[in-house]
């Protein structure tokens, strides 16, 4: 079953500083229904203006991913995990036990777009940490690309304590990207830029997501050129 859900139908808001966009429930915003998707609990989309963040706060229990799409986000955290998140490149943080983190635009002229996703993890309090790598950019031509697994290594990957992985992916115009998995898992899907069609029926343009179940294997088409993130799940 293919579930579509337009960029429209997630619970947004503009704080001057911060434009939000809530997938799940989040913060001030909370539907029983709409809590988390297998262990994917959070996937929030922000723009946050130049020189503008979130200062020092708590994390607890998460593994929290970062991956920026525009401009460059700054992270420190009492673990003394610090870096500047760009585009091709993806931050996980794990929570675990207790973290203390602040994220901020780096740039003083220039707004930063990032998606950041929370999933649970297999086991509560670990050990807190941090953990961020570049990836080839070229290696998403018409292909799916890992870049955050607990099963698949690589250098450019990083890894998490859950039983999943992150692709992601920039078809052509006029290609196709298949994705085989099993019927059993879960697929979360989030176009980036573009305009996709999955397995021939159902169009999602920029923003637009999908959560997918009892499906083996998805099509994702682009006539036009897109970039799209696929998480596969338990």
């Amino acid at each position: 079953m293919i579930n579509v859900y337009p960029a429209s139908s997630r619970f947004s808001g503009d704080l001057g500083w911060l434009q939000f966009n809530f997938s799940f429930s989040f913060a001030d915003y909370y539907d029983p229904d709409n809590v988390n998707f297998g262990p994917l609990r959070v996937f929030n989309e922000d723009y946050i203006q130049p020189s503008r963040g979130f200062g020092i706060h708590p994390h607890r229990d998460m593994e929290i991913v970062t991956v920026v799409m525009k401009g460059e986000l700054k992270h420190e955290d009492n673990t003394g995990g610090s870096g500047i998140i760009r585009p091709g490149e993806v931050q996980r943080m794990t929570a675990g036990s207790g973290i203390l983190h602040s994220e901020v635009n780096a740039s003083d002229t220039d707004v930063a777009n990032l998606l950041q996703m929370w999933f649970m993890p297999e086991s509560k309090g670990l050990t807190p940490s941090y953990e961020q790598k570049a990836f080839d950019t070229q290696a998403m031509k018409n292909s799916l690309l890992p870049i955050v697994s607990n099963a698949i290594q690589g250098e450019s990957m990083v890894s998490i304590h859950q039983d999943m992985t992150i692709y992601l992916s920039a078809p052509e115009a006029g290609a196709t990207v298949s994705y085989e998995g099993s019927a059993d898992r879960k697929i979360f899907l989030f176009v980036m830029s573009g305009e996709v069609t999955l397995n021939g029926e159902h169009t999602l343009g920029r923003s637009d997501s999908a959560r997918i179940t009892d499906v083996a294997r998805l099509d994702v088409r682009s006539s036009q050129g897109a970039q799209f993130l696929l998480i596969d799940l338990p």
